[in-house]
Formats: structure tokens, C-alpha cells, sequence
């Protein structure tokens, strides 16, 4: 438990700094970007503006995450960190739609672009960007929420690299189209990697298996383990990040003699092998009417099966 809290205030701090970091920048990329007439700052901008917004949703969730499981909330509030990650993810996708809609307009008018600001602007947001990728590079294997905040900041950081590439083309070259490009370029960028995050992040909300684990593969691991006959009502799942659960049915053998003994060898193995130490196991004797059904979500009305959690 220490080493879960260590681990959080490490995150919080760390979305903390990013957050003011964004903050400070964004008011100056978009003052900068209306100044330059610059659709490829103002992308940027966009971009910053929803960092913004994430890493605020992303501080206020690891902080609601931390609240203990109560009456009301058996599992705790770890889910809050998974709904701040599967708005981030939508943040960006909707900014990213704007800009493409923009930049196809000034395709069709192109405007003339101040690329000096725009140059030195993009060159502090990389800085920024750069500064906040490794203050969450510590939590964005562990943490989807710190994983959408990480994401939004590297895109950001992709977006500056742009700018500073289309700032010095307009430069050298005087085509102004080449900023409305550059905007292009970068959400075409950004959202095949934000519709993966929205997908884990909605795996995780319909309680899908969790990334990295096989369903076939730990109930045929449950089904070779001495003394179980039959396994049903099988489910795995997470509630966030790293917090996976397993619950099973498990008919055991006639010469199976100790029913928790069989539980607590069944709960060993989905730790030590899959790495599900939250594990649920009842054990029958006979099967339960759920056996037809090996996913089946319905009420018990099996009573003469044994039974242990």
C-alpha cells in the first residue's frame, strides 16, 4: 500500500508542475498565434488547451482516486482516473477535427504568417513540451491517466517540432500555405495514437480483459490445475490501471476433499501467474446453473452447491 501511495504522490506531483507549465505557455502561444496570424500556433494552441484541461481533470482524478472504498463505492474511485483518461482522449479528437476544418479553408485563402513569432513561440512550447514529457515519463506505463496526459503532451511536443519546421519554410520560402499543412499534419498525427488511448480506456470502462492477459489461456491454465473438473462464469477485469480482477466458478473433482484448500491454490496461481490478486473463486461440487453459460450474468438459485470465496 505504501509503495501504491508512493507512487501516486509521485504522479500528482509530477501532473502538477506539467499543469502550470501548459498553462503559463498557452496564454503566450495563443496571443502569439493571432499576432502571427498563425493557423499552425493556434493548432498548437488548441492542442496546449486541452493539455490544459487534461492535466487539470488528470490532477483532480489521481486526487479523487486516492478517497477510500466506502458503503457506496465497495471498489473505491479508481475508476475517476479511467473517465479522466476517456475525456482527454475526446478533447483531442475534437480539437483535432477543428483544426482540419480550418486548415482546409485556408487552403482555399491562405493568409500571410508572421513566421519570426511564430518561429521563437514554437521553439519555448518545445522546450515546454520536452520539460513536461519527462515529468510523467515516470507514471505513463502504469497509469492511464497519467498515460493521457503524457500523450497529450508528446503530441504537443510533435506540434512545436511542425511549427518550427513550417515557421522556417514560410521564411525562407514565402508559402504560406505551408502552415495550414503543418496544422494538417499534426492531427492526422495525433489521432491514431488518442484512438488507442480512448480504446484502452473504454476496455476498461466495459470491463473488457484487460490488455495483456488471455481469457482462453487462464481458464485453460484453471482447468489443467489438479482436483478442478469444470470451470464457469469466468470473468476478468480492471477497475483502473494495474487493478485487475478475477472471478470464477470451479466444479472440483470427486476426489477433491478440501474445498478452500482448491480456492486458495486457484487464487495462488491467477497472482502469481496472470498477476490477478484480486480473485474471486467459488467451488461446487456440482454445477451451478451459470455452467450453461460460461460468461453468464444472472441471479444463483443453486443451493446445494458447495461454495468458498
Amino acid at each position: 500500500m505504501a509503495h501504491t501511495h508512493h507512487h501516486g504522490s509521485d504522479n500528482e506531483r509530477a501532473l502538477k508542475a506539467t499543469l502550470l507549465l501548459t498553462t503559463g505557455f498557452l496564454v503566450a502561444e495563443v496571443v502569439g498565434g493571432l499576432l502571427a496570424d498563425s493557423l499552425a500556433l493556434l493548432s498548437d494552441a488548441a492542442h496546449m488547451f486541452t493539455d490544459t484541461a487534461a492535466l487539470a481533470i488528470a490532477l483532480a482524478a489521481t486526487r479523487v482516486a486516492r478517497r477510500a472504498a466506502d458503503a457506496r463505492r465497495t471498489f473505491g474511485y479508481h475508476r475517476f482516473e479511467i473517465l479522466a483518461a476517456a475525456f482527454n482522449a475526446v478533447l483531442l479528437i475534437v480539437a483535432a477535427a477543428y483544426i482540419l476544418w480550418e486548415a482546409w479553408q485556408r487552403l482555399h485563402a491562405p493568409a500571410a504568417v508572421e513566421s519570426g513569432l511564430m518561429l521563437w513561440i514554437a521553439v519555448a512550447g518545445l522546450a515546454v513540451n520536452l520539460i513536461g514529457m519527462r515529468l510523467l515519463s515516470g507514471g505513463k506505463e502504469s497509469n492511464l491517466n497519467v498515460k493521457g496526459a503524457y500523450l497529450e503532451v508528446w503530441s504537443d511536443m510533435l506540434g512545436s517540432l511542425g511549427v518550427i519546421a513550417g515557421a522556417l519554410v514560410i521564411r525562407f520560402t514565402g508559402w504560406a500555405w505551408v502552415d495550414s499543412v503543418v496544422a494538417v499534419a499534426i492531427a492526422l498525427w495525433v489521432l491514431p495514437r488518442t484512438g488507442q488511448l480512448l480504446r484502452e480506456s473504454l476496455n476498461v470502462l466495459l470491463e473488457g480483459v484487460p490488455e495483456g492477459l488471455d481469457l482462453g489461456e487462464i481458464e485453460q491454465g484453471l482447468r489443467g490445475m489438479e482436483g478442478v473438473a469444470d470451470v464457469h462464469d469466468l470473468h476478468v477485469w480492471s477497475i483502473a490501471s494495474g487493478k485487475a480482477s478475477l472471478s470464477v466458478h470451479v466444479v472440483c473433482t470427486p476426489m477433491a476433499q478440501d474445498g478452500f484448500a482448491l480456492m486458495h491454490r486457484v487464487r495462488e496461481l491467477a497472482a502469481r501467474r496472470w498477476g490477478l490478486h484480486h480473485a474471486t473463486v467459488q467451488v461446487e461440487q456440482e454445477p451451478c446453473e451459470q455452467a450453461d453459460a460460461p460468461h453468464a450474468y444472472g441471479p444463483t438459485t443453486d443451493v446445494h452447491a458447495g461454495h468458498a470465496h
